[in-house]
């Protein structure tokens, strides 16, 4: 491989399989360590306010929810499966005593976009939802009605009563992830369901006012084969989803799957290949590797649902926050007695222990400039012209093999061939003490 530019890590990144590593932000959880000593939030976010470009008013609120029905066999999210006792209960109250120390330390700030993830947020039932909803609305003062609303959702817990909840309260974007219409790839990937279900779910959202509908689905599965692949792209294109993402399947350490060791990189990039010329036939702009959304699919004003930028105030068990200097967290873990150590530690926290951060990484200047030029790049946004050679290493060697392109108005993007490849691309791009500071990481 040509470019002098190149480092031993890089190159071996290029080189190997294009499913290195899902880079939807930078730096990966893997880089956070406790803080010492733990950061004050007030004049952590004051300070953030004079020193950078941040709007008080254009903040992103993200709130997680860590349940879930089922554990999937490719899922290393944090999450527990089917809580018993009042764990939802005290969780809530949890989130409702951080939402109160956090809202007061943030100061006078509102929020232009709002996002409910998990796990699986519509695991709550309608009652648990409200109580939610009450901690976003009226402590954290969030104006769902008004900017765009995300919530994640499945097709068991889709239901009726829980769907009205958040059409209520103005949520204007479903995600839901079926991951395929069959049944035996479903099972194959650890997520036993009946496709009944899946449709049942899916005719149930459209149903409802919620202006975008995301499927996901997910291809490489044991099996799949290249026709019922498009078949399952067929029958998601039956409900005119404005937005699908497309994954490919990852075994993942301490899933389900991870005993299975499997290596198939020929088989994901050409179903890869296969879903993404099938989309863009039918009507559909690829935004990246994974996201493609419907051409002219209508949205509530600017900006758009996206996540990872700076900015994002994470409230729960499971959320990130990051300001431009610091990303901080709870901590990170997959197996299930870990994660559920750290809900109970969670819950029992006090006000005056939320006032803190105490689990995260710091971010020099250049690994800001460096994050910012990889989020760019494997987006559709781009890499503004001029930032790449301040940034990013490597660049002019990724632009000799064909994976990076210049545009019309001179910002760098990805080509065709560097799309398909964006999850080698991406951890090539990670600064040398950042990827040894994410390898050294013990995941439990």
């Amino acid at each position: 491989m040509r470019g002098a530019a190149l480092s031993p890590r890089m190159r071996r990144a290029l080189e190997g399989t294009p499913y290195a590593q899902y880079v939807y932000g930078y730096p990966h959880k893997t880089a956070y360590r406790a803080l010492a000593p733990p950061r004050e939030l007030a004049p952590l976010w004051a300070h953030e306010f004079e020193s950078s470009a941040l709007r008080r008013d254009a903040l992103f609120l993200y709130v997680h929810v860590p349940f879930c029905e089922m554990r999937c066999g490719f899922c290393n999210l944090f999450t527990t499966v089917r809580p018993e006792g009042s764990l939802e209960a005290r969780y809530l109250e949890a989130l409702a005593r951080q939402a109160s120390v956090l809202r007061d330390a943030l100061g006078d700030v509102s929020f232009a976009r709002l996002a409910i993830g998990g796990g699986t947020p519509t695991w709550l039932d309608p009652a648990q939802l409200e109580a939610l909803f009450a901690i976003v609305e009226r402590t954290m003062g969030a104006r769902p009605t008004s900017v765009p609303v995300s919530v994640e959702t499945s097709p068991e817990t889709a239901t009726d009563d829980r769907l009205a909840v958040l059409e209520a309260h103005g949520v204007d974007r479903v995600s839901i992830g079926v991951q395929s219409f069959f049944e035996d790839e479903a099972k194959s990937m650890g997520r036993p369901q009946k496709r009944a279900s899946v449709e049942a779910a899916l005719d149930r959202i459209r149903a409802r006012s919620f202006s975008t509908l995301n499927i996901d689905l997910i291809y490489g599965a044991s099996a799949q084969t290249p026709a019922r692949w498009v078949e399952s792209l067929a029958l998601a294109l039956r409900y005119a989803p404005e937005e699908l993402y497309l994954y490919p399947l990852y075994v993942r350490p301490m899933t389900g799957l991870a005993k299975t060791a499997r290596q198939w990189d020929d088989e994901r990039l050409a179903l890869y290949r296969l879903g993404r010329d099938y989309l863009c036939a039918n009507g559909y702009e690829q935004r990246s590797m994974r996201m493609f959304r419907r051409a002219n699919s209508p949205q509530k004003p600017a900006p758009p649902y996206a996540c990872q930028s700076d900015g994002m105030v994470g409230l729960g068990c499971g959320a990130r926050s990051y300001t431009s200097a610091l990303h901080y967290s709870e901590e990170w873990a997959v197996g299930g007695r870990s994660v559920r150590e750290i809900l109970d530690a969670y819950v029992a926290r006090d006000e005056r222990d939320f006032a803190f951060a105490r689990y995260g990484v710091e971010l020099s200047t250049d690994e800001q400039r460096r994050r910012a030029a990889i989020l760019s790049l494997l987006s559709d946004e781009g890499l503004a012209p001029g930032v790449e050679a301040s940034a990013l290493e490597g660049l002019s060697t990724l632009r000799e093999l064909g994976f990076v392109h210049a545009l019309s108005d001179g910002r760098l993007a990805l080509t065709a061939a560097g799309l398909e490849r964006a999850d080698a691309i991406g951890p090539a791009l990670f600064s040398e003490a950042m990827a040894a500071r994410m390898e050294t990481f013990s995941l439990r």
